[in-house]
């Protein structure tokens, strides 16, 4: 199993910016396929983008594509998203997970980590 501790989540006007971190541990991380989600209030959690263990392949979800950039350190076991001209839509609890590598958007683990809250104020 993989563990994922995510961070950087914050409270941001309209337009601003924040970079997620999520640090993994456990099974090898350079393994996996790497992706985030999210979960606003009420609604089901989404795929947001996701990486490919050499970080040569990137997906987005319609909503975030050319505001949002995932990237990821093997190294350091981290992947980050970088999140640009941020919306009210926005606001969500973020997640990180390993994600099933023919699909790139549907998580590979059952078990998530706490998540980090982002709220983006109009």
């Amino acid at each position: 199993q993989v563990q994922l501790v995510e961070s950087g989540g914050g409270l941001v006007q309209a337009g601003g910016s924040l970079r997620l971190s999520c640090a993994a541990s456990g099974r090898t991380f350079s393994n996996y396929a790497m992706g985030w989600f999210r979960q606003a209030p009420g609604k089901e959690r989404e795929f947001v983008a996701s990486i490919n263990w050499n970080s040569r392949r990137t997906y987005y979800a319609d909503s975030v594509k050319g505001r949002f950039t995932i990237s990821r350190d093997n190294a350091k076991n981290t992947v980050a998203l970088q999140m640009n001209s941020l919306k009210p839509e926005d606001t969500a609890v973020y997640y990180c997970n390993a994600v099933n590598s023919i699909t790139w958007s549907t998580p590979a683990f059952d078990s998530w980590g706490r998540g980090t809250q982002v709220t983006v104020s109009s």
